[in-house]
């Protein structure tokens, strides 16, 4: 038994039942039309929850996926995606998994932008993890909606996207309804005790953390003929700045949670990073950096030295490792050695756990909502990554005050748009030049 359990499982107010707990889902689309199914008042043993999927990449599938494991009541009901051949093929595959829980018909599998609206209007739970610049939207949306919320990392991309982000935390708590991240790590009951004998001084006081996300590129794709140039974009997302945001939001923003949950949650006071393309450089890799490095400095003068690179043929690592005055963590290790030694021994899988939560707490009517570290551990991410493309110092004041984002902003992106990044003559895409680009 371990000795703390993942932050992520908050509590319900004592004002909340749970007929009122699922009563903040809207009112639900015509039962003939998703198949009879009905949601009652609460979400009693028997009932169905209807779930939508906004985004059928592989880390949505898995996510639907788990929805459905972590509780039977659960159905498949709506999806959308900006290809409809991905959303058709997701279905199968997961009808192959659960046959008796995906029941979205031709009528509820929606492409294109604007798919997201449809796909809400049909759900009681959405599960989201498209490009990340629609994240903040697509959630608040759906919390306005009275819809509760399973949102993949990173929480947002920009600045503006952060603030957004911020207000679908708060709305969700005010309404009573689950809003839940896909930072895992918060989820994992080995990540949790090692986080938490440090917090108790088994590693005496922290002293720096060392943080890696060291592997090859994301999926890389051809070009599939016919295309067009926003399509192209949006079907290798990861490579595209104003729709992932690169890596240290994609990727290191795992790493920067874990130090700043090290550090009791709270935000470096600045940061200094270094960032560019070494041979990541084809048209295929978009206009995303291939390596960055970034020292944060907290007010106690703690640093972080946090290193994320997606190149081929290189070493690799996945660490997050704290240094004390009296020993080291390893925390995705589930380790501690020095003046203590002690390893965890259990299991765990993070990300079924994250629904199991969520949906136990629909079930229960009482309440998750991880806002309170999904926002500020994107922001640490975020102010690293403008700071390596601009080469300069970046705070925390100055990331929280700024009102930049990526343009166009997500509610004006429509599926005929020519996006805000084109090829140049050779057919590689501009990328930020550290020193001259400016973003704050």
């Amino acid at each position: 038994m371990t000795r703390s359990s993942a932050s992520g499982a908050g509590k319900g107010t004592a004002s909340t039942t749970r007929r009122d707990f699922l009563k903040a889902s809207t009112t639900m689309a015509s039962a003939g039309a998703l198949g009879a199914l009905n949601v009652g008042a609460y979400a009693g043993a028997g009932d169905v929850i209807r779930l939508g999927m906004i985004g059928c990449g592989g880390r949505n599938t898995g996510a639907a996926d788990q929805a459905m494991t972590a509780d039977k009541g659960v159905r498949l009901v709506a999806m959308c995606d900006i290809f409809m051949d991905r959303v058709k093929t997701v279905r199968e595959v997961l009808k192959g998994n659960k046959p008796d829980q995906v029941v979205a018909d031709d009528d509820h599998c929606f492409a294109g932008f604007d798919g997201y609206k449809r796909v809400i209007e049909a759900c009681d739970v959405v599960v989201i993890a498209n490009a990340a610049k629609f994240h903040p939207h697509h959630a608040l949306t759906a919390i306005k909606a009275g819809k509760h919320v399973f949102v993949e990392k990173p929480h947002g991309i920009d600045p503006v996207g952060m603030k957004v982000m911020k207000q679908a935390a708060d709305l969700a708590r005010q309404k009573g309804l689950c809003l839940v991240s896909g930072l895992h790590s918060r989820y994992h009951t080995g990540y949790a005790e090692t986080v938490q004998r440090i917090h108790e001084g088994q590693i005496g006081d922290v002293v720096a953390i060392e943080e890696n996300f060291l592997r090859g590129p994301y999926g890389v794709i051809e070009r599939k003929p016919g295309l067009s140039e926003v399509q192209w974009q949006c079907s290798t997302q990861y490579h595209f700045r104003w729709l992932s945001g690169d890596d240290v939001i994609q990727s290191l923003v795992h790493n920067l949670d874990r130090a700043s949950w090290v550090m009791h949650n709270k935000a470096p006071a600045k940061c200094h990073g270094l960032g560019g393309r070494s041979s990541m450089t084809e048209p295929i890799y978009g206009d995303v950096f291939d390596h960055h490095s970034v020292v944060y400095e907290f007010d106690n003068g703690v640093p972080i030295y946090a290193f994320c690179r997606t190149t081929t043929g290189c070493y690799d690592e996945y660490s997050s490792v704290v240094l004390g005055t009296k020993g080291k963590a390893d925390i995705m290790g589930c380790r501690i050695w020095g003046e203590t030694n002690w390893r965890w021994t259990g299991k765990c899988d993070p990300y079924q756990r994250e629904h199991d939560v969520l949906f136990k707490a629909i079930r229960d009517g009482k309440p998750v909502n991880n806002g309170d570290y999904m926002v500020p551990s994107t922001t640490i991410a975020l102010m690293g990554q403008i700071s390596c493309y601009t080469g300069q110092e970046v705070t925390w004041e100055q990331i929280n005050s700024s009102e930049f984002c990526y343009e166009p902003r997500p509610e004006d992106c429509y599926d005929e748009m020519i996006p805000p990044v084109l090829p140049g003559p050779s057919g590689s895409y501009p990328v930020p030049l550290p020193g001259r680009t400016r973003m704050l």
